[in-house]
């Protein structure tokens, strides 16, 4: 039906009724009663309608399904579509609240920033991530322009010229990252940041070593082809110099063969190909067997003990062969003839120990934390004596993370050192 008529027919027929009222109150009562009847029923209609429009401007205040009064003659209707109307808002409102909220969350989880701003770069909203990487705080800074909050000429400059269509490289907070602004709709921008400084690292200590590998493999590939072109341009070169040559050949050799073995090494216990098998772990066995490694590599120069306190344990006996090897060795390294060396096996409040302790020429705190860095030394020139790979920390470093073990490192310049590898409680046997 015709909307008009639906509004305009109901409110004929009650001016019908009030007419015919009042025309029936003139028949019997006179001219100036049914005036006054037709009057009063022209008042009680128009006192109804202002009802009902207070009752919609009420509403119209706070505007909720709930509270939307009902009608009577055409305000049904009217009220009927308002309902209607409102309720299909308030289902399209939660919807986007929900979407809003899952936008949210999942830029929240986002491991970059996200940043976003209107058109004269105030910001709106921001997750933790951009939070983190710019100094943020959503709750304290919303509304705030973003050149305000990042005082970094670079970037500054870069919201200048408007050239968004390469990103920015940025040193902000201790930090490397890529930062970029994608304009979308007329009047907002996001700022999007990642964070590259580990990933820098990463490419960093690759190409360290690489360098490294390139000049420890160089230096007695050097010795040996220079030893190899005097042998062949002097035929005729002395027996006893020609051993000699032929003994530095054999250890760069050797040197070089470890290297690469170390090498290997490392490269299958980062390797998800190779993961760790579990077996018991005879720890008197196998310290007994570092201790005499011990004592053969010290040549009778130290004094080397064993106290072994512990109980066997879960993991690779191949593996922690290595890594306790290599603590003993450096110890005997770098233990001054005549020095002491424990190497000791023990059970501290639950958490099995590995620890060796010396009193050699110790390590200056602020080379600890990079000790178990591929090639990295302390003293080059006492590194080139001792004859290591400068790859032994990175792999106990690497075997003890398989194992969910860490590396306890304490030292004192001229006094000594301890190594200590701490196990969870998870590698005892009945754990």
């Amino acid at each position: 039906m015709n909307p008009h008529l639906v509004f305009w027919v109901p409110a004929g027929l009650r001016l019908s009724l009030i007419l015919g009222g009042g025309a029936v109150v003139w028949h019997y009562f006179g001219l100036l009663a049914g005036l006054a009847a037709a009057l009063l029923g022209v008042c009680a209609l128009l006192v109804i309608q202002l009802h009902y429009l207070y009752q919609l401007s009420d509403w119209l205040d706070d505007p909720r399904s709930a509270k939307l009064p009902d009608g009577w003659g055409a305000w049904t209707g009217i009220f009927a579509r308002l309902y209607k109307l409102r309720r299909e808002d308030e289902r399209n409102q939660a919807e986007l609240a929900e979407w809003l909220a899952r936008f949210r969350q999942a830029m929240t989880l986002l491991p970059d920033g996200v940043a976003i701003m209107d058109d004269v770069l105030f910001l709106e909203w921001c997750n933790p991530a951009a939070e983190q990487h710019l100094g943020l705080q959503l709750e304290r800074d919303k509304g705030m322009r973003v050149t305000n909050l990042i005082r970094s000429p670079d970037f500054i400059d870069y919201i200048i010229l408007g050239r968004y269509e390469q990103p920015l490289t940025l040193s902000l907070r201790d930090r490397k990252l890529i930062v970029q602004i994608i304009p979308f709709e007329n009047r907002r921008q996001i700022l999007v940041t990642h964070d590259a400084t580990e990933s820098e690292r990463i490419e960093m200590m690759r190409r360290d070593f690489i360098a490294n590998a390139s000049h420890e493999l160089r230096t007695p590939l050097t010795v040996i082809n220079g030893f190899l072109e005097i042998a062949s341009a002097q035929p005729d070169l002395a027996l006893q110099t020609r051993m000699a040559h032929l003994q530095l050949m054999t250890e760069q050799g050797r040197r070089m063969q470890n290297l690469v073995e170390d090498m290997l090494t490392l490269t299958r216990l980062e390797s998800v190909e190779y993961p760790l098998r579990p077996e018991r772990v005879a720890m008197r066995n196998l310290l007994e067997q570092i201790l005499q490694e011990t004592q053969a590599l010290s040549g009778g120069r130290h004094t080397v003990t064993l106290e072994v306190d512990g109980p066997d344990i879960k993991g690779s006996t191949d593996e922690l062969r290595s890594a306790f090897g290599n603590l003993a060795s450096n110890a005997v390294r770098y233990t001054p003839e005549g020095g002491a060396i424990r190497i000791l096996w023990r059970l501290r409040d639950n958490q099995p120990e590995f620890a060796v302790e010396d009193n050699g020429i110790g390590i200056r705190p602020e080379h600890i934390a990079r000790l178990t860095e591929r090639f990295y030394r302390v003293d080059k020139s006492r590194s080139r004596e001792t004859q290591g790979t400068g790859l032994g920390l990175a792999i106990v470093k690497h075997v003890l993370l398989r194992h969910g073990a860490t590396l306890a490192i304490c030292s004192v310049p001229e006094k000594g050192s301890t190594f200590a590898a701490r196990f969870p409680a998870s590698v005892l046997l009945d754990a």
